[in-house]
């Protein structure tokens, strides 16, 4: 099954189980998506596909953890805890993420592969992972290590 059809399954699911904080999320994602859809079609794509959608749903985990930092010096605990149900939600989505272990082991791999020797030739590392790993790899865990493996 597609994320498209997840995520009106998750939806119609919710909304039988009366779960109106899980109902309004899986609605933004879907107005999200649609934006995204309208977006597209100047360039002749009527449907983004898994790619995008998993950068969309990315991108809205990174912004809602910011509001989390925001909410919590503010201290706004209860919205804190909005926007951390919302990325819970999110990230059900999402494909497993690797673990440290993993992460340290496929940059290796692409500094192998890529021949890279120097911070400089960093580029070329994260575009191999960006290829391979794009949608199982955290990238603000991946720039300091590719750093500290060449420092």
């Amino acid at each position: 099954m597609d994320l498209r059809e997840r995520f009106k399954e998750e939806l119609k699911v919710a909304m039988k189980a009366k779960e109106a904080e899980k109902v309004s999320t899986l609605r933004m994602i879907g107005a999200k998506l649609k934006d995204l859809d309208i977006n597209a079609r100047p360039k002749g794509i009527d449907a983004v596909g898994e790619d995008e959608i998993i950068a969309m749903l990315k991108g809205m985990i990174k912004s809602r953890r910011e509001s989390v930092e925001m909410y919590k010096q503010a201290d706004r605990q209860e919205l804190a805890e909005k926007e951390e149900s919302e990325i819970a939600v999110i990230e059900s989505f999402l494909p497993a993420q690797l673990d440290d272990a993993a992460i340290a082991k496929v940059v290796d791999e692409a500094i192998e592969k890529t021949g890279a020797s120097s911070v400089k030739e960093m580029g070329k590392v994260m575009a191999f992972l960006k290829e391979y790993y794009g949608t199982v790899l955290d990238f603000s865990k991946v720039g300091p290590l590719i750093k500290a493996k060449f420092s």
